[in-house]
């Protein structure tokens, strides 16, 4: 019943965790070498046991923000309380994200203006934060005038499922009159949203995710922990 793939980086086939655990061939992207960086070149287990060892992948039974239940739980601050481990997972993708030629980065409120923050700073540019709107409207807002007309704007987030958070700030910056060049990301758990851009994940996360009349672990009667408030 359980089922956890996760894939390292782009260019990576996802591997089922449970088979074999085949060394994930990983590239020198980024600001890190890979004698810096200890995410270079670690195996599907390897990785698997460092997010559980952090408290970053926990096993049970969730209720997600979508409403969807699940046997995983991805939980992102585990990995954003730690600068160095955000950052040699931002590294993982930074070469790459150098290619888009973006003039800001730009990520939501709470834990995408974390991820803005880090990769703004690797790649020596400025930071830009989409906040929820004052008036508790949907959607996202740039209310500190930040100088996003005209620039080339990379979107982050720290971990995409719906892309909710992700859509409502790239249509902010189309408000501010910037273009929104790519997206790159922490880890993408959403199956392989298209956001109508090149997404850039450091992870990638497969995970059982049930509706809730068809959830097997509702039926065998096993409680449910509710984590986490964001749109995703």
């Amino acid at each position: 019943m359980s089922r956890l793939t996760i894939t390292h980086y782009l260019r990576c086939p996802l591997v089922r965790v449970g088979l074999s655990s085949p060394t994930i061939p990983c590239y020198p992207h980024g600001l890190l070498s890979s004698e810096q960086c200890s995410w270079y070149n670690l195996s599907v287990s390897d990785i698997l046991e460092e997010l559980e060892k952090r408290g970053a992948l926990l096993r049970g039974h969730f209720l997600l923000t979508s409403g969807l239940h699940s046997d995983a739980y991805f939980e992102k601050f585990r990995v954003l309380e730690s600068p160095e481990m955000t950052r040699e997972l931002l590294s993982l993708i930074a070469n790459d994200v150098r290619k888009l030629n973006p003039e800001i980065v730009a990520g939501p409120t709470t834990g995408g203006i974390l991820v803005a923050f880090a990769l703004a700073e690797m790649l020596g540019l400025d930071a830009a934060y989409a906040e929820l709107p004052p008036d508790g409207s949907k959607g996202r807002v740039f209310r500190r005038e930040f100088p996003i007309k005209g620039k080339r704007v990379l979107v982050v987030d720290d971990v995409m499922t719906t892309g909710g958070s992700l859509v409502d700030t790239m249509e902010a910056v189309k408000k501010e009159g910037g273009q929104v060049v790519g997206v790159g990301l922490l880890v993408d758990r959403s199956g392989g949203k298209d956001l109508g851009v090149p997404v850039l994940p450091a992870l990638r996360l497969d995970m059982n995710a049930w509706k809730p009349e068809e959830c097997p672990l509702c039926k065998e009667g096993i409680p449910i922990t509710v984590r986490g408030k964001g749109k995703g």
